[in-house]
């Protein structure tokens, strides 16, 4: 069942949010080559909880961390480690946050000092995917208006988009109805309500949208090999428009 809320409720949703967002701002200024995802982890665990909020992950289905940090051909889900970034990575830090039992969920994917042509390329399309999506939010599209937007500028750009890993509702919980992939139809799939809290994270392949999960049974990599890069909004839809309410300004 979709969990529509009311104003009041997403004027709940915008702290979580918020500080998903500067924390991100915060991470944004610890990546350069020789920097840990177990020390991003760590900052970001202690960052939340000094702000009085929980890192939602930590438990969730038995993961251990406050962060999802995946490098490179690591599509989602990676677990910090301590391997030190280098010159050249991509690497998508995922935060999800608990504030007042409500939670705001937000990934962004990051430069590690000097980029190829094509990994700079990658992360500028992944992101203008994200944000043509967010434009399509508006009561009365649909969800395939939104993932349209995001599957043909990819696609138009020599890209893929990630099929199964899916975006979803947000609230009290971190996973509501409905899912739903970033792939889409104009006019097809559920129609937008207003009240509705969604993500809106298109994953984006250099190659294949195909992928594998490692031994683990979380990590999702490109079945290539190649690069992939995400980007991730908790919005809230309303008549006057989305909300954005883990805007961060743009920290990359």
């Amino acid at each position: 069942m979709v969990i529509l809320k009311s104003p009041r409720e997403i004027e709940l949703m915008r702290k979580p949010g918020e500080l998903v967002a500067a924390c991100h701002r915060e991470i944004a200024k610890m990546i350069r080559p020789g920097v840990t995802t177990r020390e991003i982890d760590a900052f970001t665990e202690s960052w939340i909880r000094r702000h009085g909020a929980n890192p939602t992950t930590i438990g969730y289905n038995g993961y251990k961390y406050a962060t999802c940090a995946s490098v490179n051909d690591v599509i989602a889900h990676g677990f910090p480690g301590d391997t030190p970034l280098q010159d050249g990575d991509l690497v998508t830090i995922d935060i999800v946050a608990d504030y007042e039992g409500w939670v705001g969920d937000s990934a962004w994917t990051y430069a590690v000092g000097t980029l190829s042509d094509e990994a700079e390329k990658l992360m500028r399309v992944a992101k203008e995917c994200l944000y043509l999506g967010i434009e399509q939010t508006k009561v009365g599209n649909r969800i395939g208006d939104v993932m349209h937007a995001v599957q043909t500028h990819a696609e138009q750009n020599g890209f893929s988009v990630v099929r199964d890993l899916l975006g979803h509702g947000v609230g009290k919980s971190l996973h509501e109805e409905p899912n739903y992939a970033h792939i889409g139809k104009p006019g097809k799939g559920f129609r937008l309500k207003e009240g509705m809290v969604l993500t809106i994270e298109p994953m984006i392949n250099i190659g294949t949208y195909r992928m594998t999960i490692d031994e683990d049974g979380w990590t999702a990599r490109t079945a290539d090999g190649k690069l992939s890069a995400q980007y991730e909004h908790t919005i809230a839809i309303t008549e006057d428009g989305p909300i954005l309410l883990t805007d961060q300004g743009d920290p990359n």
